[in-house]
């Protein structure tokens, strides 16, 4: 099992920038693929960026490429989401996630493991 939770949200203007951290417990986080998600009230949950076990793969929501940068540091067992250039649109809770598998799909459906979410407010 892996135990996740997320830091680093808050409020940031439009064009800001925001960083995300999910901590990872136990010792095999270099096994899990990793995802970030967001959830918008009232709208279903959306992968944002995936990455492989190893970080040599990643993927990324149409909406967000070129301005979000998924990352991890496996000696640290941290998942990172670098979110540059931020809309109001952006305004979600975010959730990291994990799944035993090298890279997870894309579906929220595919993680087995949640942290708790933090919120993300983007003031136009």
């Amino acid at each position: 099992q892996v135990q996740l939770v997320e830091s680093g949200g808050g409020l940031a203007q439009a064009g800001g920038s925001l960083r995300l951290s999910c901590a990872a417990s136990g010792r095999t986080f270099s096994s899990y693929a990793m995802g970030w998600f967001r959830q918008a009230p009232g709208k279903e949950r959306e992968i944002v960026a995936r990455i492989s076990a190893g970080g040599g793969t990643t993927d990324y929501t149409n909406s967000v490429k070129g301005r979000f940068t998924i990352s991890r540091d496996n000696a640290k067992n941290t998942l990172y989401l670098q979110m540059n250039s931020l809309k109001p649109e952006d305004t979600a809770v975010y959730y990291c996630a994990a799944v035993r598998q090298i890279l997870g799909k894309a579906l929220y459906t595919d993680y087995a493991y949640w942290g708790q979410g933090t919120q993300v407010t983007v003031s136009s």
